[in-house]
């Protein structure tokens, strides 16, 4: 048994995972076992990995199943009491296991944290935008526009995590998005304001660069609505956020020509928000054809 399990999820990306696993053995705290998931990589991950195998657990999945199967893996084998996450394409600074337990020891009322971060794009520190600064408590309402929980930088009590259900494996994005919802409208999320996790991005295999991403954000949006203990206020926010996005990603798709698909998004909006024009109509033309249901959601890059 070990206080803490690491789990770094990978896919085809054996120089990044080398830097990440290595960031995690420099660690000032000791007590934790370090659980990488190659989810069917055909790379060298494998190699890459190999001078550390006497210091990690290494698990491996046939085929590519997705970052939250992924994920999930790894905390079903985990054995800490604490589960950390780090992205295999960011870095963590050598204190911030040190850091993460101090504060969750400080504050006992709490089962899940994350830490600051600092931003790097293609090799360039760059400063985050004031919208995406990390709020802390109750964050339910400023996690509904865009996720504000970073998986790089979270520290949640294993029993916690299942009871929420862990990560939804039929979403191949927004996964985490969908979670830290789960949990912010029933907990208290806290914050260690030093920056402890590099988060590194602008390469080409990151899945948020992709377009069409908010349909994966309704699908969560529409789960917080079959809640039946979701309070009046955050019900009510919630069906205003599904409506904005309906209406955003309706427009991506008649700028596509996906008539249909917009239709089906713009009915939905209809349905499920409490508000309707507020200058966010999206008119169609041509044939809207018969909605029906929601497209099942491929990703699509561009």
């Amino acid at each position: 048994m070990v206080l803490v399990s690491v789990i770094i999820p990978t896919y085809n990306r054996a120089a990044w995972v080398a830097e990440a696993v290595a960031s995690v053995l420099a660690q000032t705290w000791r007590d934790f076992e370090l659980l990488v998931v190659d989810d069917g990589s055909s790379d060298a991950t494998l190699e890459a990995l190999a001078p550390w195998r006497e210091q990690l657990i290494c698990l491996r999945t046939r085929e590519n199943r997705g970052v939250a199967a992924a994920r999930n893996l790894g905390a079903r084998a985990a054995s800490g009491r604490w589960l950390a996450f780090l992205d295999s394409d960011d870095l963590w600074r050598p204190r911030k296991l040190e850091h993460q337990l101090a504060y969750l020891a400080a504050h006992p009322e709490l089962r899940i944290c994350q830490t600051d971060e600092i931003w790097v794009r293609r090799g360039r520190r760059v400063n985050p935008p004031a919208s995406h600064r990390k709020p802390e408590g109750r964050i339910f309402l400023p996690s509904l526009h865009r996720c504000v929980v970073s998986p790089s930088a979270v520290m949640l009590c294993r029993r916690l995590f299942w009871e929420a259900g862990g990560f939804d494996e039929s979403l191949p994005a927004c996964e985490d998005y969908d979670l830290w919802l789960r949990l912010a409208w029933r907990h208290d999320i806290g914050l260690v304001p030093d920056p402890l996790v590099v988060k590194r991005g602008g390469h080409e295999d990151q899945l948020s660069r992709g377009w069409g991403l908010d349909r994966f954000r309704i699908r969560a949006l529409l789960k917080l609505l079959e809640e039946p203990e979701l309070p009046p206020a955050y019900r009510e926010a919630v069906s205003r956020t599904l409506a904005e996005k309906c209406r955003i990603y309706a427009q991506g798709c008649l700028k596509r020509g996906k008539l249909n698909e917009a239709a089906a998004y713009l009915e939905l909006a209809a349905q499920k928000g409490p508000a309707r024009g507020n200058g966010g109509e999206v008119h169609l033309r041509g044939d809207r054809g018969t909605p029906g249901g929601l497209p099942a959601p491929v990703m699509e890059a561009g």
